[in-house]
C-alpha cells in the first residue's frame, strides 16, 4: 500500500527488461529496436493521457520535466507564478525558490484550506502579470484530489500556462489533459506508471512548447527531417523539434521504457477510467472503515468520483517528512508495519496509497490489524 512512494514492477516489465538485457549482453544491442522501443512508448503515453504524438518528451523524473518548462519560460521581472506551497512535493517548491533569485519573479503563495489546493484562492491570486499556476493533480500530503478543470479554465482565461506535476495520478486516475486544460504536465514512472527509477515524461500542449525555447538542446531535439542520421550536424539552422519533442535530451533511458511499455500496455487494455473505479473503490472501502473504527482520516469518505488512490491518516503538519509526533499513529504505524503492511508518513499522517496490485482482502486485512491494536491499546 506504497504506490505514492514507488509502485510495484509486473512480470511483464520484468521480463522485458530481461530480454533488453540479453539482447546488449548477447548481440550488443539493437539501436533501431531501441528506437522503435521509444516511439512506441510516447505512442502509448500519449494516448493514456489523451494528447498527440509530438506533445511527449522523454525525461528522466518529475522535477527534470518541471524545470524544462521553467527554464524555458520567457521570464520577464515583475512577472509572478502561484502555487499553493505547503501541499506540493519540495521539487514543485525548489525551482520557484529559485526563480524568485534568478530573474526576480515573484512567487505567491496561497494557504491551503483542510488540506486542499483551493482552486479559487488560486484563481484570485492571479492577475495580469501572472504567467504560471503550478499545482499537484493529487496532492504530495495528504493526498487529495485537485480540481484541475477548474484550475485550468482559470488559466486560459488569463493566458497563463498550468504546470501539473501528475505522479500520484498518472496510471492511477483516468487523465485527459485535454479536458482538464492542462497546458504541461510532468510525472516519472516508478510509482503509478509501475516502472523504474531515472524515468519520465513531460507533456507540453502544442501551443505553449511552440512558445518556449529548451534550456538545454540536443540532436534530439533538433529537427533535421525524416531519415537522416541521429549523428548529423545539418545546415546549421537548428530547426527544433515541433511541440514537446524539442524537449528531448541525448539517449534515451531504454530500460526504463522497456518497463513502462509493458505497463503502459497493461493500463491500455484495463482502460484507464475502469483502473481509477478499481482504485478509487478501494480505497473508499479502506477510508470507510477507518473511520467506523473512529480513525481521523483526513478529510473523511469521499463521495463518489472526488477521491484518490490515497488515504491519510491522522493530523497534517503534525510532524515532518517521513516523521508523526501523535504517539497513537506511531504505535498503529509500527503495529501495522510489523505485520506486513508496507505503507509510508508523510507530515505526520499515515499515508496508505493503492494500485492494480491491491484487492478487497487487503483492505479488510488493513482494517482488522487496525481495530486488533485499537482493542490491545484501549485503557493503556
Amino acid at each position: 500500500m506504497d504506490t505514492a512512494a514507488r509502485g510495484l514492477l509486473s512480470t511483464d516489465s520484468r521480463a522485458a527488461i530481461d530480454a533488453m538485457l540479453d539482447d546488449r549482453l548477447y548481440d550488443g544491442g539493437d539501436k533501431s529496436a531501441m528506437f522503435d522501443l521509444i516511439a512506441r512508448v510516447r505512442e502509448r503515453y500519449a494516448r493514456l493521457i489523451n494528447a498527440d504524438v509530438d506533445e511527449i518528451a522523454f525525461t528522466k523524473n518529475v522535477s527534470e520535466g518541471l524545470n524544462a518548462i521553467v527554464a524555458a519560460f520567457d521570464w520577464r521581472k515583475g512577472d509572478n507564478m502561484v502555487l499553493c506551497a505547503d501541499l506540493e512535493h519540495p521539487n514543485n517548491v525548489f525551482p520557484w525558490r529559485h526563480l524568485v533569485r534568478r530573474a526576480g519573479v515573484e512567487m505567491r503563495v496561497v494557504a491551503p484550506q483542510e488540506g486542499q489546493i483551493p482552486a479559487e484562492a488560486l484563481a484570485d491570486a492571479m492577475d495580469r502579470r501572472t504567467r504560471m499556476v503550478s499545482a499537484s493533480s493529487v496532492t504530495f500530503a495528504p493526498g487529495f484530489r485537485m480540481d484541475m478543470a477548474a484550475i485550468g479554465q482559470h488559466c486560459r482565461a488569463r493566458g497563463a500556462l498550468f504546470l501539473v506535476d501528475g505522479v500520484q495520478s498518472v496510471g492511477i486516475l483516468a487523465t485527459d489533459v485535454a479536458a482538464l486544460g492542462i497546458d504541461a504536465m510532468a510525472t516519472s514512472t516508478q510509482k503509478g506508471l509501475l516502472g523504474l527509477y531515472g524515468m519520465g515524461f513531460l507533456y507540453c500542449r502544442r501551443e505553449w512548447a511552440e512558445q518556449l525555447t529548451p534550456a538545454y538542446l540536443s540532436r534530439f531535439g533538433v529537427d533535421l527531417g525524416a531519415g537522416v542520421h541521429e549523428a548529423a550536424l545539418g545546415d546549421g539552422a537548428d530547426r527544433l523539434m515541433p511541440a514537446a519533442r524539442r524537449f528531448d535530451l541525448g539517449n534515451y533511458n531504454y530500460i526504463g521504457a522497456a518497463a513502462v511499455d509493458a505497463s503502459l500496455a497493461m493500463m491500455l487494455d484495463a482502460g484507464p477510467r475502469r483502473i481509477e473505479a478499481y482504485v478509487t473503490g478501494l480505497a473508499r472501502k479502506l477510508a470507510q472503515g477507518l473511520v467506523d473504527l473512529g480513525l481521523p482520516v483526513c478529510g473523511g469518505v469521499p463521495p463518489d468520483g472526488k477521491g484518490s488512490s490515497i488515504v491519510a491518516l491522522g493530523a497534517l503538519g503534525q510532524g515532518q517528512h517521513d516523521t508523526v509526533d501523535d504517539p497513537a499513529m506511531a504505535a498503529l504505524y509500527e503495529h501495522l508495519s510489523a505485520n506486513g503492511v508496507r505503507l509510508s508518513i508523510r507530515r505526520g499522517t499515515l499515508r496508505f496509497s493503492l494500485h492494480v496490485n491491491n484487492n478487497a482482502a487487503d483492505i479488510e486485512r488493513v482494517i482488522e490489524l487496525a481495530r486488533g491494536h485499537n482493542r490491545g491499546t484501549i485503557g493503556k
